[in-house]
């Protein structure tokens, strides 16, 4: 399928005004905070540089995009690494483990999503297809047709 294509057919069960409003909130809070617990898990060190389970698993997610359109993938690159940064900084400036905090946003978002679709009357995206899993921070982050 085209990335407009993807787009299109995630935008028909998000229509309803304040699903979309909840999505444009919940959306990049759970791809911050998947991202966060993915940085949490240290594999180990090269060289003196850690490790860790985020990076590897960034770059499968940037070949899905990269098949998509290179330019999603830039978005996505920049957002990811903004993720990143922003866990990076919570890690070393919050007095309770980064794991539990992005478990806590993870937890709030999904419970807004699924609020979300309560209000549209349409089941969530992704389960009729996982790769809209992927699909909705594209939608919120790439312009509209």
């Amino acid at each position: 399928m085209s990335l407009q294509s993807l787009l299109t057919e995630y935008a028909e069960s998000h229509q309803h005004k304040v699903n979309k409003l909840i999505h444009y909130i919940c959306v990049p809070s759970i791809y911050f905070s998947i991202v966060g617990l993915l940085y949490s898990v240290e594999l180990g060190s090269w060289k003196g540089m850690e490790i860790r389970l985020v990076y590897p698993i960034l770059f499968l997610v940037m070949v899905y995009y990269a098949r998509l359109s290179w330019g999603l993938m830039v978005v996505m690159a920049l957002h990811s690494g903004a993720c990143i940064w922003g866990n990076y900084y919570l890690e070393h400036h919050v007095f309770i483990p980064l794991y539990s905090v992005d478990a806590a946003v993870f937890v709030l978002a999904w419970i807004g999503q699924f609020y979300g679709h309560h209000l549209e009357g349409k089941k969530p995206s992704f389960l009729k297809d996982l790769q809209f899993l992927l699909i909705g921070p594209a939608w919120i982050l790439w312009p509209k047709k």
